[in-house]
């Protein structure tokens, strides 16, 4: 990694036999490009737009149209090889939560449902390649990539976020109490 980089960290612990998944997207070091703070905050706000619309009997499928809109009107695009997913004893399960548009996803969310939203946004093409090691997966086009994810819990009152950020968390660089010219925590 090089000043000036992002990166994405995701961490999926299991305890006491259950699955957690969240992630968040990185600048290294203070040279990053305004262009890649700007789609940092697209994919963090476009996570949180969809939050905002969870709630028992909302269409997982319409959770890829909230993202898309949000995505297009900010000049990105959402990838559509990956998906939000039910989580709980078993990791990836049903429901598959496509994050792009017109997507054919089924089933409505309910009480007690616990899954992942985790849009990936590319600054170039949606196209992604895998590296020889089988897991890493970079753009098709080299450009960069963000992400973030929260795991769900529905309640009848909407969505609770399970993997939210604590008040000890350190600020995102365009939250109250950031430290001026931050871009987000910076490894």
């Amino acid at each position: 990694l090089e000043d000036g980089d992002i990166v994405n960290i995701d961490v999926s612990p299991i305890f006491d036999g259950f699955h957690a998944d969240l992630n968040e997207t990185f600048c290294v070091g203070p040279g990053v490009t305004q262009k890649k703070k700007d789609l940092i905050k697209a994919s963090h706000d476009s996570l949180m737009k969809a939050i905002d619309a969870c709630k028992p009997g909302f269409f997982y499928r319409d959770v890829g149209g909230i993202i898309t809109s949000h995505i297009n009107g900010c000049g990105f695009a959402v990838d559509k090889t990956y998906c939000g997913h039910g989580v709980g004893e078993y990791f990836h399960c049903a429901p598959n939560i496509p994050h792009y548009a017109g997507n054919k996803a089924k089933f409505v969310m309910k009480v007690g449902h616990c899954f992942t939203i985790e849009p990936m946004i590319n600054t170039g093409t949606w196209k992604d390649v895998h590296w020889a090691d089988g897991w890493t997966a970079v753009t098709k086009d080299g450009k960069p990539s963000a992400q973030f994810e929260h795991q769900l819990l529905m309640h009848e009152s909407g969505a609770e976020i399970l993997t939210a950020r604590l008040p000890t968390s350190p600020p995102l660089w365009w939250e109250e109490g950031a430290q001026p010219g931050a871009a987000t925590p910076v490894l």
